[in-house]
């Protein structure tokens, strides 16, 4: 090839030639220093079996190995449109830094959205404003059967575990969970000492693996789950089912972050990958699931208890609709997790392809639930890129009653969406398991932000429902909420979807829309 004879030209012929001159004119040596790196460079690079680039351009085609490395970063920061990133764009983000550091949150000269393209959603104005009470800002958590239910704040912090998350990243979550009154969900890795440092009120996850309550051989262990249940700062326990990023596939924690703290609070060994199993392994089917949540809530004193899933196969959903009559157990709350919700590490085909929307999830578990008679006793509790009072007020008309938050409260700690989370090199010290890097996060300082940033948060959401004419969450409907169509036409969500009636899914006229998978749902199994 013509690049390897210009290669070997230089090599053969540029080394000799630069000592010869050397000898005429010595300070001609220190060409040597960029000639011999350049031909061992090449040499390797000729012989290399590992890189078909090297092989081919050997030591210039290093040069795009450097720049696919830095190509992440040069896109975000200089490609990048301001309403263009992903996961969340630059609008959201600085709108979350600057809500949780107190800064100047307003915006000059207009929009920046193109508010006629397809897929563009946003709410009525009315013309006879609200004032809503702060009332508003808070919900009771605990249906009929609870006998210790939680006022829970309509924001609360996401399942995030630590081991997903550095040790001072979930102390200032959990510090701001404190300083604001809302509630901090544990991820399903445990109830970790950091969990509990700093006060705040947490809703403990417990997932496939059961981790803070796992036996030796990795199944439920009731004693263990009743000690650490009966503590006065969990408030509630959510069992994990499935999660929007992952759907039917267990966590992922890779061995680069099981050190040997995390692997004691799991009871795991260290330094291999964390593989939750994708099914749980105390119960078995809708009414197993059921019978779960009883024996939990028992065994908790009578805290609420509910349960996490994405929306896959509609008649799965059904068969638990279907056990909660059989057995006459409901759960108090249920949280519906879309989509596109993150998480640190998950299969890319899973992440990309599996799972329902967040809004038609929504829509989907309210039906179900006022087709049989029963949402006025079950809280519906969402999450999936929540980061405003926008999407608060969003999802609260299409049936939500409180909202998760995950990566904006990552955000507000300090995370600048670098995509390094499954790597254990999270640059601003949130998402790794590196202590030098995990010191970066000030905890006093931290969790003022997260409280700053909830508050502020809550506080654009009772604006906007105001600015609706509505005084309470109650009032919103999906009819509130607009959205741009292929037809250069906006519909609301009560035109794009079917909504039904109390008892609908119990009466003899099912809506055709449920019909099959009502009658294929079966509480004995998914």
């Amino acid at each position: 090839m013509i690049v390897r004879r210009i290669y070997f030209a230089v090599a053969f012929l540029g080394l000799p030639l630069t000592i010869l001159l050397g000898l005429l004119w010595a300070p001609a040596f220190w060409l040597l220093v960029l000639v011999i790196p350049y031909v061992l460079i090449g040499y390797y690079d000729i012989k290399t079996t590992k890189h078909n680039v090297l092989n081919n351009y050997p030591v210039l085609g290093h040069f795009r190995y450097m720049l696919e490395f830095v190509s992440p970063e040069i896109r975000q920061y200089f490609v990048e449109t301001n309403e263009s990133g992903r996961p969340f764009n630059r609008i959201i983000r600085g709108l979350v830094y600057a809500r949780a550091k107190g800064q100047v949150d307003t915006q000059a000269f207009g929009t920046q959205y193109d508010i006629l393209t397809v897929g563009y959603h946003r709410a009525n104005h009315s013309l006879a404003p609200k004032d809503v009470d702060v009332s508003e800002e808070r919900v009771m958590l605990g249906g009929p059967q609870c006998e210790k239910p939680y006022n829970a704040s309509r924001l609360n912090v996401s399942a995030m575990s630590f081991g997903a998350l550095s040790a001072n990243a979930i102390r200032s979550l959990n510090g701001g969970a404190k300083d604001g009154g809302f509630a901090h969900n544990t991820g399903e890795g445990g109830l970790s000492p950091h969990h509990l440092a700093e006060g705040g009120d947490i809703i403990w996850q417990i997932g496939t693996g059961y981790f803070g309550c796992r036996t030796s051989e990795g199944g439920f262990d009731k004693d263990e789950f009743a000690k650490k249940a009966h503590k006065d700062v969990v408030k509630a326990i959510e069992i994990k089912l499935s999660q929007g990023a992952k759907p039917s596939h267990g966590g992922v924690l890779p061995a680069a972050k099981v050190d040997a703290e995390i692997a004691e609070i799991r009871g795991v060994p260290e330094h291999q990958d964390v593989i939750s199993p994708p099914i749980h392994s105390a119960f078995d089917g809708p009414t197993g699931l059921m019978e779960f949540v009883q024996h939990l809530r028992e065994m908790s004193g009578g805290k609420p208890i509910g349960f996490k899933l994405c929306i896959g196969d509609p008649s799965e959903f059904m068969a638990i609709c279907k056990a909660m009559l059989e057995t006459g157990i409901l759960p108090d709350f249920i949280t519906v997790d879309g989509a596109e919700g993150g998480t640190g590490a998950a299969p890319v085909e899973f992440t990309n392809r599996l799972g329902m929307p967040l809004n038609e999830a929504l829509i989907f578990v309210n039906n179900c639930l006022r087709g049989i008679g029963v949402r006025d006793k079950i809280r519906v509790i969402c999450s999936g890129k929540v980061a405003t009072g926008f999407d608060m007020v969003e999802k609260f008309a299409l049936g939500a009653d409180m909202c998760n938050a995950a990566r904006a409260m990552m955000f507000a700690v300090g995370c600048i969406q670098a995509l390094h989370c499954n790597t254990n090199r999270c640059p601003s010290g949130v998402a790794t398991q590196d202590p030098v890097r995990g010191n970066a996060i000030k905890v006093p300082e931290k969790r003022k932000r997260v409280h700053r940033f909830h508050d502020s948060t809550i506080e654009s959401f009772r604006e906007l429902l105001g600015a609706m004419g509505k005084a309470t969450v109650a009032e919103l409907r999906p009819s509130d909420i607009r959205r741009r169509t292929a037809d250069e036409r906006e519909r609301s969500y009560a035109e794009l979807y079917e909504f039904i009636e109390d008892g609908a899914l119990l009466a003899d006229n099912l809506p055709q829309a449920y019909a099959e998978d009502w009658k294929r749902a079966s509480s004995a199994h998914f």
